[in-house]
């Protein structure tokens, strides 16, 4: 009952779409500050 609430209502699309973006925003932010990290590092080595 409460999967077919969570896809079938607007709340719960909306629930969906929000969880959906925040977890996309954690993916995108750790592979930015992993690719600046590793480009710091090797100013600071090279």
């Amino acid at each position: 009952m409460a999967w077919q609430e969570l896809f079938s209502t607007d709340i719960g699309l909306m629930s969906v779409f929000t969880i959906a973006f925040i977890i996309g925003m954690a993916v995108y932010l750790y592979r930015f500050a992993k690719r600046h990290i590793a480009e710091d590092e090797k100013q600071a080595h090279g």
